[in-house]
């Protein structure tokens, strides 16, 4: 399998397919680069070059005990770039993905990135504190690591058969394919990972990060994302972002990227061609 070791001794698994501009896409918590399929398949045929990792303690990747956090993430990413000597790259990523992308371009720089794109992402700050009021409480995040440490199987069945993909809205029709998905992803990773990983996309403040960022961003949000908040996220974000653009979509789960994978993908490569 491919993979790139970092400076603290991490394989990092990733897929690279095509040739042409590349694209790279950092998935959500506790998923997998296989979360971004949909998005792969449809942009190598577009003429892109895509490439997806998996994040340390997750999928195929390392399953060491530390190193959760931000710092790591975008290191390791910045780490996979080099190893790849990616030039004028597109960055996608998804819910915590999206995080990792603000903190790699903010930490690391612009020099190897042409723009970014961000869906249903956790900046600029999930938690709530006095200077973010409408962050949700920190008890939410400490009842998701004591149902992960409890019995993570049925934890990751219950996340992805409700909220996530808006499976438990009214007239919702369940795709037992997508949570199965779901959940196998979840499974391939490590639970220490994946425990720490709950701190990391809820605690990281990432303003700073944002106004940092120069090129141009996608902010992509569903106004019915039940994991991150829409107003609390997305409409944030741009506010920060020198070159932002937002697009919100009446009615989309956090996991939009799969259920409505159409849109979300003519909208990614309509941005991409501007």
């Amino acid at each position: 399998m491919p993979t790139v070791t970092t400076k603290d001794g991490v394989e990092i698994f990733y897929k690279d397919w095509g040739s042409g501009q590349p694209i790279v896409f950092s998935h959500g918590w506790p998923l997998s680069a296989d979360d971004w399929d949909a998005q792969m398949m449809f942009f190598v045929n577009q003429g892109f070059r895509v490439i997806a990792h998996d994040r340390r303690g997750h999928g195929r990747s390392s399953q060491v005990g530390d190193g959760h956090d931000m710092d790591h993430y975008a290191d390791d990413l910045a780490a996979m770039t080099a190893k790849l000597d990616l030039k004028d790259a597109i960055h996608v990523g998804h819910s915590t993905g999206g995080g990792e992308v603000v903190h790699y371009i903010a930490r690391h720089g612009e020099s190897r990135v042409a723009k970014a794109a961000i869906l249903s992402a956790v900046p600029p700050l999930m938690v709530k504190t006095q200077a973010n009021p409408g962050g949700l409480p920190k008890d939410v995040f400490d009842g998701f690591q004591v149902a992960l440490a409890a019995g993570r199987s049925q934890f990751y069945r219950d996340v992805a058969a409700g909220p996530f993909y808006g499976y438990n809205r009214p007239g919702a029709t369940p795709s037992d394919a997508v949570i199965w998905n779901w959940w196998r992803q979840g499974m391939m990773g490590g639970a220490k990972a994946h425990y720490d990983g709950i701190i990391a996309f809820s605690q990281t403040d990432f303003t700073e990060d944002l106004k940092k960022i120069s090129v141009p961003v996608l902010v992509m949000h569903g106004d019915d994302d039940q994991i991150v908040p829409y107003a609390d996220s997305a409409p944030l974000s741009v506010k920060l972002l020198k070159n932002g653009t937002l697009k919100t979509y009446k009615g989309f789960p956090h996991g939009m990227p799969t259920t409505h994978a159409e849109t979300i993908n003519a909208d990614l490569l309509a941005f991409f061609r501007t």
